[in-house]
């Protein structure tokens, strides 16, 4: 992979490889816009194939944060780093965290790194020791764990999927979740809450065996959920759940789900599903509660701010699938959407420079 050329064509202003010899740390940081302010963005740990297939998940990443935050109206851009491990849930040691920490401070604020996929508030603790520019850890103002607030925010999407559909309740729907992990097992207590039947997939059995137990839940494997029969999809794990190889078996009328990039080819699938008829919520969209609660506490919104930007989630789905006809997709829309709000952000800074 030529990076410069990557870079290029997907707009990154920024992107760094690491290395740290005395921790063994091995990590990426990618800012892909500060057009509207500085980038926040999770620390992702992950065991990848190759160093190619790391610095893809970075750069997708990354610019999937700065489409997130300018549809949900934040005043920030999007980055995204990647710590590589050497083996599949390899754990992290206090020396590690910590050399994170120092690379993030080395972008002097331009990048502020949360917690994502393999880091939890005490990584975000430890690298807080090293970096003021750091979210999501257990001191004061630093947010703590972002999940709920995703799983609220995607929730707030599902609603704007029901009511576009003309359907003003969850009870007698049918909702399938891959991954009942951090997000997906507080978006299944919503639903279920809200009388949705539920069917879920996890690699991780305890996970199965909560959501069984408290939600009342029907248990596929991991290989069925994507083609299950569900009013509902919601892809809560990893991204590039959806391609080729199984987008002819969906079953669902919507696709709404927390994982971040869920189509393999974001023009390819969008397409697809849009002459499907499958409703699809852009997961940018209707992912960015998380990333509203932290980023809003780094901007000083009060509480009340804060929830109404995650409630206002519902309005923004239900505007993107109103402009779907206007760009061939849901998902071009939101793109169109999002772009939009960052050439207006290019626009001030040019006349301000000026």
């Amino acid at each position: 992979m030529n990076l410069i050329e990557e870079m290029m064509t997907r707009g990154h202003e920024r992107v760094c490889v690491h290395h740290d010899p005395d921790s063994g740390l091995r990590a990426i940081i990618a800012v892909h816009s500060t057009a509207l302010g500085n980038a926040l963005g999770g620390t992702r740990r992950w065991h990848y194939d190759s160093y190619d297939a790391a610095l893809l998940d970075v750069l997708r990443l990354s610019r999937g944060m700065t489409y997130k935050a300018a549809c949900a109206g934040l005043d920030m851009g999007g980055a995204k780093s990647v710590i590589l491990l050497d083996s599949p849930r390899a754990e992290y040691t206090e020396a590690q965290a910590k050399a994170m920490g120092r690379f993030v401070d080395s972008f002097n604020g331009d990048y502020i790194a949360a917690e994502d996929v393999g880091v939890d508030e005490q990584f975000v603790d430890l690298m807080s020791t090293e970096t003021n520019h750091a979210m999501g850890g257990t001191g004061e103002g630093q947010g703590g764990d972002p999940s709920p607030h995703t799983a609220l925010g995607v929730f707030r999407g599902m609603q704007a999927c029901l009511r576009h559909r003309g359907i003003d309740q969850f009870a007698g729907m049918t909702v399938a979740i891959q991954g009942v992990g951090s997000v997906g097992v507080h978006l299944a207590r919503m639903l279920h809450e809200h009388g949705a039947d539920l069917i879920v997939a996890d690699i991780h059995e305890s996970s199965v065996d909560h959501a069984v137990k408290n939600f009342g839940a029907r248990v596929v494997g991991t290989d069925e959920i994507v083609g299950v029969e569900c009013d509902i999809l919601a892809p809560c794990a990893l991204g590039g759940v959806i391609g080729p190889s199984n987008i002819d078996s969906i079953k669902a009328g919507v696709i709404c789900g927390a994982a971040n990039n869920q189509l393999v080819d974001h023009d390819r699938e969008a397409t697809v599903l849009q002459e499907r008829g499958i409703l699809y919520a852009p997961d940018f969209i209707v992912n960015a509660g998380g990333l509203i609660h932290l980023a809003g506490l780094y901007l000083g919104l009060t509480p009340a701010e804060l929830q109404q930007k995650i409630d206002d989630i519902e309005g923004t789905t239900l505007n993107v699938f109103e402009l779907a006809s206007q760009h061939g997709s849901t998902a071009h829309a939101a793109v169109a959407l999002a772009e939009q709000r960052i050439a207006g952000g290019r626009s001030r800074e040019e006349s301000h420079a000026g």
